[in-house]
């Protein structure tokens, strides 16, 4: 079955893609519920995992149990660490990385992982794609970059913080949930692609600014995916 995983982490961002299915049917599974329906006539299944790596994680392994999914997207938002990116652009994942998991003490690099590495690629072939499907919704208004994904366990809003991230491991965004998805695909062997819109800059304040512009970022994140599948 060439069915499409879509992964969303927060209501908000569930919303803004159901609002673009079609024949929706709902089926709960380990008290999760998924919601299995169309885009553009393409077969989707749409789950929401919650905030947070081991929330993504297990909604992942319980997405690829059930569905012979073809890929899997994570989309969502995320606060920017590259000082070019502005509210409401899009970050589309070249690679991702865990920027709180940390074994240094038995001689790996921050954000190594044993067993998986540090850095773990999206699929080429469907980022390509992506970047191809931005091109027919013409909008000015936004750019969208190729770029690093920095995932961790906390919601970001110390500018120290952001600059370390940004120094370690030249990433573009950060956000809470993208690579441990990409840690599960990529142990499955599924392909997979994560892609953010920036919703806020760890400033000390971010958490107002989040708020305030989460709902425009899942909606550009939603007319996105519509482009593409």
């Amino acid at each position: 079955m060439n069915i499409i995983g879509i992964i969303v982490a927060m209501q908000e961002e569930y919303e803004a893609v159901i609002n673009i299915m079609d024949e929706i049917k709902e089926n709960e599974i380990n008290h999760v519920n998924f919601y299995e329906g169309k885009i553009n006539n393409k077969k989707i299944v749409l789950v929401q995992s919650g905030i947070g790596k081991v929330n993504a994680a297990r909604i992942t392994q319980i997405l690829i149990d059930n569905y012979k999914v073809k890929y899997i997207i994570n989309i969502g938002s995320a606060g920017a660490l590259n000082p070019n990116l502005n509210i409401g652009d899009i970050v589309i994942a070249k690679k991702l990385i865990q920027h709180d998991f940390d074994i240094t003490a038995f001689g790996h690099a921050k954000g190594y992982i044993t067993g998986v590495g540090d850095y773990i690629y999206c699929d080429d072939k469907l980022v390509k794609n992506i970047e191809n499907g931005f091109l027919n919704i013409n909008e000015k208004n936004y750019k969208i970059i190729e770029g690093i994904i920095a995932s961790g366990d906390i919601f970001c809003t110390d500018i120290l913080m952001k600059d370390k991230i940004y120094a370690k491991f030249k990433a573009d965004c950060v956000e809470m949930e993208g690579a441990a998805i990409a840690q599960v695909c990529y142990l499955d062997n599924i392909p997979f692609v994560v892609i953010r819109s920036i919703s806020d800059s760890p400033n000390g304040k971010n958490a107002i600014t989040f708020n305030e512009y989460l709902k425009l970022a899942s909606n550009r994140c939603a007319k996105f995916l519509k482009s593409f599948i």
